[in-house]
């Protein structure tokens, strides 16, 4: 072999080696990187988060707002805050646009969701909601993340 030939096989050798180097120093996610918050200090039943409301509504959440308080409050609490031992705020980051749709929350409204994020057991469908109706509350639930920084 001529020198060359050498130093370009060298040059991919140790090239190769410092991919692998770095890759190997990376630590390694498992699963998505949102954690739920360490609820062990709170009652049952209490709001899991402090949630700051809009000064106002759009015309849709308020909508969205009267929806929410007659199907969804019951277990995820006022204003979305969640309540322990029961079902997790939905004004949390784990729920932000770009991790659940607003198509999310028609699914999950329509067919239930197996429990993932949260310890709080599988949520069930939910009755008598159309797929207009979860869209009302899903503009709800985004203007109360927005006021939360939420985005």
């Amino acid at each position: 072999m001529n020198k060359t030939v050498l130093a370009i096989l060298a040059f991919f050798v140790l090239g190769g080696a410092v991919v692998y180097w770095n890759i190997a120093q990376q630590p390694q996610q498992v699963g998505h990187s949102m954690v739920p918050p360490d609820t062990s200090d709170l009652e049952s039943g209490a709001p899991i988060v402090e949630v700051s409301l809009p000064a106002e509504l759009s015309d849709q959440a308020q909508m969205g707002k009267r929806a929410y308080e007659a199907k969804c409050a019951e277990c995820h609490g006022k204003n979305a805050a969640g309540q322990n031992g029961v079902a997790p705020p939905l004004v949390h980051k784990i729920y932000e646009p770009n991790h659940h749709s607003d198509m999310a929350f028609v699914m999950a409204a329509k067919n239930g969701v197996r429990a993932h994020h949260w310890n709080f057991g599988n949520m069930p469908p939910v009755e008598g909601l159309t797929d207009g109706d979860v869209k009302l509350i899903a503009r709800y639930v985004r203007e109360l993340q927005r006021e939360n920084g939420i985005n």
